[in-house]
């Protein structure tokens, strides 16, 4: 089974999570030293399965591909692939996929009492005040962003 296209759109593109293969990876559990090399790396032999680290509800877990630079002040730039989890409870401060008027968005969200605001993490735009009179839906949690660095 592969990954499906749920939705393309300007801001973003979700995907369903395929979670049935299994890669199992080496992986240091010591960690990795950014400073000299660690004669440990000589001696792996532990291995992770980035399925069953990265994604805790299989069922309710979604891919996403960011596109622009709204959350860039918060590390997520256009271009990252998010991992979202629709089970999870929103929260303040929590960085979420938002459905707002017929359009999907990625911002952090401040609930309040009346309303709720989606604040993206960049200066050049301005936070979103979504009151009852807005077609809105918390659509998912962020749990991890991955980046490519080449």
């Amino acid at each position: 089974m592969n990954a499906v296209v749920l939705h393309k759109s300007e801001n973003l593109d979700i995907y369903s999570a395929d979670t049935d293969t299994e890669l199992e990876l080496p992986f240091i559990a010591s960690g990795i030293s950014a400073g000299f090399p660690s004669p440990a790396l000589d001696f792996i032999d532990l291995s992770i399965d980035l399925n069953r680290h990265l994604v805790k509800h299989p069922s309710s877990t979604f891919y996403g591909r960011v596109k622009g630079d709204s959350m860039k002040d918060a590390g997520i730039h256009d271009g990252d692939l998010l991992v979202i989890d629709k089970s999870l409870e929103p929260g303040n401060d929590k960085i979420a996929v938002c459905y707002i008027d017929g359009e999907f968005t990625l911002k952090r969200i401040q609930l309040e009492k009346d309303c709720c605001w989606l604040l993206p993490a960049n200066d050049k735009y301005k936070p979103i005040k979504v009151t009852e009179e807005n077609d809105f839906l918390i659509w998912g949690i962020v749990t991890h962003v991955i980046k490519k660095m080449l």
